[in-house]
This record gives structure tokens, C-alpha cells and sequence, in this order.
């Protein structure tokens, strides 16, 4: 039963607690393992969530088979993290990617590593996963409370004294871990309250914007490319002369605009300077080919068609999608005899597969974003136990921080290590 407490003239009454007790906000993967951890570590421990179930968010990760981490090195995880890696130092040596897999595989999870050394469920269900982590807090007799939204948190003398919830209860404790989570994927129940949180306390918040998400262009053609996939492409991102970034992998098209791995990952490292301004956006249609490798192929294709039409020949290079954008782009009549296309034509085809543009106008909302870029100001965070350098027994962990990376199983493995760091030391 959570327990109330009244107020009086000196603040809150905490009563005569045997144990500490630890008030976790949010029950998505960051504030499931504070709390387990926190349990195991012999806390009594409160998890309070305000959806009817643990791990919305976490359902619909990896497209619902939930990527939970990555089985690169420690060197591939800090390059994977686009804001503040320094900070996750402790973090990450504290629980491992390794050490991730192994607390799920000893809750009866069976693993798999795929491509790009992301690790899935054998099954391919993130309910294994959700399932997994609600028998462990079952087990540990956490006390999780569903459809318990916080109001407040209260503090006093410069430390944690205890939260008030919507219902205008108050529940008191040593400690209390903020894993509310960020802005996106608001059908989850994202609504920043852990922003809020930390402002009233005292702390900076980092302006937010979506990550990992796709895409506006401002060509028209797009439409006529929607579910369009490529493969085994490359591309980059100009800010005028300067290049932002540049990826090889497979990308989606859409009515509008740009999707797809390649485009989700390169919204993280471009996406608060297009919040600003166009970008122009470089694919290169066939990066294992030289300009002169691909002028032979055209040439080959050419002249083993001399009697058909341009608009004929194109099969063997592009997608039936594309080959209509690329005509009208190449400038060369569709029904324009081969024998009579010129030396100047063929290399302005070769120029446009090396580098067909487009121009980046923005990004989608939080709606489809992954995850939430800014956040709580790491530099206020203690990055060894996740504490609050501002109010004492406040800790906070996941994607409430300033912390973001690409995709392919690294931001659950921050939530799983910052929440991990959370839960030990919490109430501690």
C-alpha cells in the first residue's frame, strides 16, 4: 500500500523507516532495472508508473523484437554516443554490454547477435524481454504501482524528501531515481515530466529536439518514391561546403521525405543545425563502383541495346521506382535512340548515380522519433552514481538525461547502464 504522509510546519514526516526505501519514477527499461537493482540491493522499493504495464516503449523497439543492446566493443559503444559519451564512462564499465546480456539471459531470455552486432531475443518478441524484467521485480517483491502518475517532486534542505502524485498523496522516501524518459513516441505515454521534475529542483534541462528520425525533403519526386528501399548506398550531408556526415547502408523512401537506418542515423549527428537551416543531402547510388568502373558498365549496358531506347535500357541499374526520377534528372529524352546519346550525356548519368541530391528541410516530429536528443544537464549529474550534484538522494537515469546514440542497440544499453548505476546507490 503506498503510504501518505502529511505535512507540518517543518516539512514532511518521514516516519521511522527499517530500511531505505526508493521511489523510482517511470517503469520503462531504465527505471525497471533501477528498481531491480535497487531491490537486490536491499532496498524496499517503490516502482510507480503511470501506463497500465512496465516497458511500453520497449514493446516497440527493433520494430517489436527490441535491439537491447549491442555486442561491439567498449570502443565501438562510446563512438556510438552522440551526446556526452565522457559522462558514461563509469556507466558503461559499471554494467557492461556484456554484463546486459548475461542479467537477461540468467532471467531465461536466449540471445542472438545479428549484423551490426546487434543482440536480439532468439525469439524475436520484446514481450520476452518485458516479461522477463516483470517476473524479476515479482521475485523481488518490488512494489510496482501502474496507472500512479507523480504530480511533484518534494524536496527539502537540499534533499530528497518524497514525491506527491496526481491524487495529491504523498509517498516519502530516502531516494527517488527519475527514468521518465523523453518526448518521443508520445503513444507511449512520453510527455517529458522528468524535465519538468528537474527544472523545479533547481536543474538545467538541455534544449530536446526528435533523434533518430526521419526526414523532410523539399523535391516533390519523393512521393514517387515512397517505399522505395535502397541497399548498399552511400550518403552524405553538406552544410553548404562543410560535410556533417557520411554512412553506407540502406535507406527508405517516403511520401515525405528520407527514412530508413542510414537516414535515422544521420538525423542524430545532423539534426539541432537542420533544425535551423537546409541541408543537402549526397547519395551515391552505386559506392562500389569508380566513376570509370560505372561509365563501362552504362557503356556495356549501352551497347548490348544499340537499337533501344534510353528509357529501355535502365533495368539492370535502377529500380523500376527510380528509373522514371532518374530519366527526367539525367535530361536525356526517354526515347532517345542509345546510338545517338552522347559522350556529354553518359557522364552527366554517371554524375547523377555518384550523386543524386536532395535537399533536407527538417525533421519528422516525436511522433516517429526513437529518441529525445537534450535533456537533464550531465554536468549536474554525478556520472558514478547517477546522483544529482543539486539535491541529495535525487538520481536519474535513461533518456530523461542529456544523452543520446545511434542506432543499433546503444541507448538501451545506456538506459540499462545508467539505470544500473542508479539503483546501486540509490538509498545506499
Amino acid at each position: 500500500m503506498i503510504v501518505s504522509a502529511g505535512m507540518n510546519h517543518d516539512g514532511l514526516r518521514m516516519g521511522d523507516l527499517e530500511v531505505s526505501r526508493v521511489i523510482v519514477v517511470g517503469g520503462g527499461a531504465a527505471g525497471s532495472l533501477a528498481a531491480i537493482f535497487a531491490a537486490r540491493n536491499g532496498r524496499e522499493v517503490y516502482l510507480l508508473e503511470k501506463n497500465e504495464k512496465i516497458g511500453k516503449k520497449l514493446y516497440i523497439t527493433g520494430k517489436g523484437r527490441c535491439n537491447l543492446t549491442n555486442a561491439g566493443d567498449m570502443e565501438e559503444l562510446f563512438a556510438a554516443v552522440a551526446s556526452n559519451p565522457k559522462f558514461l564512462y563509469s556507466a558503461f564499465y559499471g554494467f557492461t554490454n556484456w554484463q546486459a546480456m548475461g542479467f537477461f539471459e540468467n532471467l531465461g531470455v536466449a540471445l542472438k547477435t545479428e549484423r551490426g552486432n546487434r543482440v536480439f531475443p532468439v525469439s524475436d518478441h520484446s514481450s520476452d524481454i518485458i516479461r522477463a524484467l516483470q517476473k524479476e521485480l515479482e521475485r523481488l517483491k518490488v512494489h510496482v504501482r501502474f496507472h500512479t502518475a507523480v504530480a511533484e517532486i518534494l524536496t527539502e534542505d537540499g534533499r530528497f524528501r518524497g514525491v506527491r502524485l496526481k491524487n495529491e498523496d504523498i509517498l516519502t522516501g530516502d531516494a527517488c531515481i527519475v527514468a521518465t524518459g523523453g518526448l518521443s513516441y508520445p503513444s507511449t505515454g512520453a510527455t517529458g515530466d522528468g524535465y519538468r521534475f528537474a527544472r523545479k529542483v533547481g536543474h538545467e534541462v538541455v534544449e530536446t529536439a526528435p533523434a533518430l528520425v526521419p526526414m523532410n525533403v523539399r523535391e516533390d519526386y519523393a512521393k514517387e518514391l515512397q517505399g522505395l528501399s535502397l541497399k548498399n548506398v552511400s550518403a552524405s550531408i553538406y552544410d553548404g561546403k562543410k560535410k556533417l556526415f557520411e554512412e553506407f547502408g540502406e535507406m527508405l523512401f517516403t511520401h515525405f521525405g528520407v527514412s530508413g537506418p542510414l537516414m535515422i542515423g544521420a538525423s542524430s549527428v545532423v539534426g539541432r543545425i537542420l533544425a535551423k537551416k537546409e541541408l543537402t543531402l549526397h547519395i551515391d547510388l552505386k559506392p562500389a563502383l569508380s566513376k570509370e568502373q560505372l561509365d563501362q558498365r552504362i557503356l556495356r549496358d549501352f551497347g548490348q541495346n544499340k537499337n533501344k531506347k534510353f528509357k529501355n535500357v535502365l533495368d539492370g541499374l535502377f529500380p523500376a521506382k527510380l528509373r522514371p526520377i532518374m530519366i527526367e534528372r539525367s535530361e536525356i529524352a526517354p526515347d532517345k535512340p542509345i546510338n545517338d546519346i552522347s559522350r556529354e550525356e553518359r557522364t552527366r548519368l554517371v554524375n547523377l548515380v555518384k550523386n543524386f541530391e536532395m535537399t533536407l528541410t527538417g525533421l519528422r516530429g516525436y511522433d516517429e522519433a526513437v529518441i529525445t536528443k537534450g535533456g537533464v544537464c550531465v554536468k549536474e549529474v554525478n556520472p558514478q552514481t547517477m546522483e544529482s550534484k543539486r539535491v541529495k538522494g535525487l538520481y536519474f537515469a535513461g533518456e530523461v538525461l542529456d544523452l543520446d546514440a545511434r542506432t543499433g542497440g546503444f541507448n538501451l544499453q545506456i538506459a540499462w547502464s545508467t539505470g544500473y548505476l542508479a539503483g546501486m546507490h540509490a538509498g545506499g
